[in-house]
């Protein structure tokens, strides 16, 4: 096609922009079309679906017959979410705003966050997204409530601890999907290297990154099943995670559970230790997750959209052990994480070397998988409520359900071709001991070790 008969030409728009997409005579036959287009996608879908269940022609037919086309798709929807598919089957609405700052602290929890600026999973879908390299994390949540960032790179327990109003101003804060597990370690001295049972820690001093996250949270589980408590045992200090090795060379701090790249690069400079992964508390935990507030997923659903395909497909990518070598290049230079690239891959390839002479090697050291289970968000309100940090009863369901958007997020990967589990609750497993969330009061009241 060519000239003004084709209907993409530019100059054909200038002609006839009488509607927003500028290819009609004016917004009532722009509506005519759209909504025209969007009545024959869903009878492509209730027509294929119907077909699904009823392959053979003359059944079909005869159940059509006898309940009739309305009946018969009604009694579909009660057990099939024909909405949903209606809707995935529609093409993306137009972005509300394309323009996005996107925070991040730079360790390698980030990956997804980070990789989709330099390798264009947000130019794809349209996103104009400045990343922002913040301090800590009491920085990047201030910044989200003060709506200075639209969106940013948060500990997973964040979320949840924003919504509710734990150290800050209430601000509903959505968990859109998480970013990386496990991922992270236990690092310790190396004057330490002859004291390996954490009975033996009494007295020591052990970094973290923030009150609300899930290495606070882990480090207190595995100090408490040693027998150590965590609030008159040992001292816990907050601190940035680029302050850790600092912090242990200084020997201002004994150890400290913290992200990736950290653990690696205090053995790489020869002051620490790799003691225990955090694989090796709980395979598959959690840790970092893509925040946003409720609010910024309201008023632009379009533009929230967009991000989570630029995420998801990101996460998805920086998952597969082949993309690595290529990830690892995204994320190096001194504007993301400012790491030498020897640190990361030891850790994307979990080929490293401990501190105390071997080489371990532990494939799945750090992973990448977008689903936020809304089990996972249970267990860490069971640990906020233990520690006291959340007082009272608690309506654990209802909080992990508002905060941790694991249907949205089901859907969206559907989508997107990617494989999501088919329920929102799984039981977990943490030091050998099976979480059920449907049980989150009697696995609170089982610890001998708890404030709350």
């Amino acid at each position: 096609m060519s000239g003004f008969n084709n209907p993409f030409n530019p100059k054909t728009r200038l002609r006839r922009g009488g509607c927003s997409c500028g290819r009609h005579h004016d917004q009532a036959e722009h509506d005519a079309e759209v909504n025209g287009a969007e009545a024959a996608v869903d009878r492509v879908v209730e027509s294929t679906l119907v077909r699904a269940l009823f392959p053979e022609d003359n059944q079909r037919r005869a159940f059509l017959q006898a309940v009739g086309a309305g009946t018969a798709l009604a009694a579909i929807s009660t057990f099939f979410p024909l909405s949903a598919a209606k809707a995935l089957a529609q093409e993306p609405g137009p972005l509300e705003k394309k323009k996005l700052n996107i925070g991040f602290i730079p360790i390698t929890c980030a990956t997804p966050i980070i990789m989709a600026g330099p390798m264009g999973f947000y130019g794809k879908q349209g996103l104009d997204v400045t990343l922002s390299k913040t301090a800590g994390w009491a920085v990047v949540r201030d910044k989200v409530i003060n709506k200075e960032y639209d969106a940013s790179h948060m500990l997973s327990p964040m979320p949840l601890a924003m919504s509710l109003g734990l150290g800050s101003q209430a601000i509903a804060t959505d968990v859109a999907a998480i970013e990386n597990i496990n991922g992270q370690a236990i690092t310790m001295h190396i004057k330490h290297k002859d004291r390996m049972d954490p009975k033996d820690w009494k007295g020591m001093k052990f970094g973290l990154p923030f009150d609300y996250s899930i290495h606070n949270l882990l480090l207190r589980y595995f100090l408490a099943e040693h027998g150590i408590d965590p609030d008159k045992d040992v001292e816990l200090r907050i601190m940035p995670p680029p302050d850790m090795v600092a912090n242990l060379r200084a020997g201002n701090i004994d150890g400290f559970l913290g992200p990736e790249p950290f653990n690696q690069r205090a053995v790489f400079e020869g002051v620490g230790f790799i003691h225990t992964l955090s694989r090796d508390i709980w395979d598959g935990h959690p840790c970092c997750a893509f925040g946003v507030s409720e609010a910024f997923v309201k008023e632009n659903p379009n533009t929230f959209a967009a991000l989570f395909r630029s995420i998801a497909l990101a996460t998805d990518y920086a998952n597969k052990a082949e993309n690595r070598p290529a990830v690892i290049k995204a994320i190096a230079p001194a504007n993301y994480l400012n790491q030498p690239e020897i640190v990361l891959e030891q850790v994307m390839t979990g080929r490293f070397a401990d501190g105390l002479g071997n080489i371990r090697n532990v494939p799945d050291r750090v992973a990448f998988d977008p689903f936020p289970w809304q089990s996972m968000a249970v267990w860490m309100l069971t640990q906020l409520k233990r520690w006291g940090y959340i007082k009272g009863n608690v309506n654990y369901k209802q909080i992990a359900e508002n905060v941790f958007l694991a249907t949205d997020a089901r859907k969206r990967m559907t989508e997107l071709g990617m494989k999501a589990p088919a329920s929102n609750y799984a039981k977990h497993t943490i030091m050998g001991k099976v979480f059920d969330p449907a049980k989150p009061e009697e696995y609170l009241r089982s610890f001998k070790i708890r404030k709350g």
